[in-house]
């Protein structure tokens, strides 16, 4: 009797786990076809991606990235310092395993931009969407990244395309918070004067509302950029190649002097990514000048 009180009795326990289990893979069976369409899509797309960094020639690629440096923060020491990561990733030997690092972000960010925005404004737009979507956007942020790989993994075998659908699953709720708050957060007076001057509500939404959320737009696309960064060692272990697949093998070797190379590797990506998104914040929103000549 006290070990039924002080223990959580055996015969009270449930195993849900069995049952998603069968779910999964009883709906991968079902929809091969489909999930056969989305992974070949996926693999076409991060080899359009990759093969098209890989025809950039790696000095060229360097300048680029100084130049855009510069043009965001009007320093050519900035721009020069970001050069200089970026060549020093090319010194460790990791150009080609950065490329394909990169690859995988791209898509998954590009999806999940694709993905967040129109649901970000659907939020905003509709208060019954927002009461169904606040529940479960809470549960994909606060739930481990480790699990969705196991469920990518299922539906899509091991390799590139469970690691972009895991990273975009787990990237793109800062695009839908932060676009339909800064939609939601503009200023009154403004779409007021909108409406006044006879707007219809797509042409107040994409003319006003998108354009003056702009600044809390792209903070969601910086934050979906990092957090998509941070998948890269995840998404690893079900074999996605790149930074993240040499850190893992090093570590399973325990050589730190190998994983330490990759993960420097991967904060200067992460730092040069940071810093140009959120330049960008750091000029007027759109329409700024024109109100200031009025």
């Amino acid at each position: 009797m006290n070990e039924w009180i002080l223990k959580f009795p055996q015969s009270l326990t449930i195993n849900p786990g069995e049952l998603v289990d069968n779910v999964i893979r009883q709906f991968s069976r079902n929809h091969r076809a489909s999930l056969s369409v989305i992974k070949n899509t996926t693999v076409w797309m991060l080899s359009g991606i990759e093969n098209l960094l890989g025809m950039v020639p790696w000095w060229l690629l360097i300048l680029l990235t100084a130049w855009a440096g510069y043009k965001v923060s009007r320093k050519w020491k900035v721009g020069g310092l970001y050069g200089a990561m970026l060549f020093l990733v090319g010194s460790f030997g990791l150009w080609a395993l950065m490329l394909e690092t990169l690859s995988i972000v791209i898509v998954s960010v590009a999806l999940a931009l694709a993905l967040g925005f129109p649901l970000g404004v659907l939020v905003a737009m509709n208060r019954h969407v927002e009461t169904v979507m606040q529940p479960v956007m809470d549960f994909m942020q606060t739930i481990p990244s480790f699990v969705y790989l196991i469920p990518a993994a299922m539906l899509f075998s091991v390799g590139k395309t469970p690691a972009v659908m895991a990273t975009l699953i787990y990237s793109v709720v800062p695009m839908i918070r932060l676009t339909s708050h800064g939609i939601r957060h503009v200023e009154k007076e403004v779409v007021e004067a909108g409406i006044a001057f006879g707007s219809t509500r797509l042409q107040l939404l994409f003319n006003v509302q998108v354009p003056q959320a702009l600044p809390t737009i792209m903070t969601g696309v910086n934050q979906t950029i990092m957090m998509a960064m941070g998948m890269v060692v995840t998404c690893a272990l079900i074999g996605a190649n790149g930074l993240g697949m040499e850190i893992l093998v090093a570590t399973n070797r325990t050589e730190m002097g190998r994983a330490l190379m990759p993960g420097i590797s991967i904060v200067f990506i992460a730092i040069i990514l940071d810093r140009l998104t959120q330049g960008s914040l750091a000029r007027k929103p759109l329409g700024e000048d024109r109100r200031e000549a009025l």
